[in-house]
């Protein structure tokens, strides 16, 4: 019987969360990106950055968490990337204090396709909305791409529900809209 749980990532983990971030993007966001941009994609550099965001992160408040599925031997199957909010979570034009600081946003929350469907995510999240909560939080953002069935039911199923706000992403000349979803940190349960 397999089992899974969440721990904060190790910058050992960078490499195995560039390799999910993007087999991810390339089996679910194939139909929303162009796939020569998904195919330039090095994960090389990716893993570059996601050491950096693991081993020096902007503040004490940013974190990055990896889901485990854990059978005969363990494999990271997902991770999510949160942390107060910043200048990537607001909308365009939105004043730069319109969220607030004790908002947390999501930055990626992703969990490879073929480990889906076992609570890696509502793990993932779980352990977020904790830490956010333990931080003095007291709502999340999160941008979801609008063509994101997958996502946009995941969150909505925890709660979460589009602010109003939304942008367009340039890919390589070609827009690609999104929204936002928010949700308020309930308070500790005793």
């Amino acid at each position: 019987m397999a089992t899974g749980y969440v721990r904060p990532a190790r910058p050992s983990d960078a490499g195995e969360i560039a390799r999910i971030q993007l087999a991810t993007w390339r089996v679910a966001y194939r139909r929303l990106l162009p796939r020569h941009v998904l195919d330039r994609l090095d994960e090389e550099s990716m893993a570059r950055q996601w050491r950096s965001a693991v081993e020096a992160p902007p503040s004490d408040r940013h974190r990055v968490l990896v889901a485990v599925e854990q059978a005969e031997q363990s494999y990271l199957v997902g991770f999510v990337a949160s942390g107060p909010v910043d200048q990537q979570a607001l909308a365009p034009n939105e004043p730069a204090e319109a969220l607030g600081p004790e908002v947390a946003a999501i930055t990626d929350l992703l969990v490879e396709p073929r480990w889906g469907r076992r609570g890696h995510g509502s793990r993932l999240l779980a352990a977020a909305v904790d830490l956010w909560r333990s931080d003095g939080l007291t709502s999340a953002v999160a941008w979801a791409f609008d063509g994101d069935d997958a996502t946009r039911r995941f969150l909505g199923s925890a709660g979460w529900e589009p602010d109003g706000a939304a942008r367009a992403l340039d890919v390589d000349d070609m827009l690609v809209p999104q929204l936002r979803l928010h949700v308020g940190v309930p308070a500790e349960t005793a």
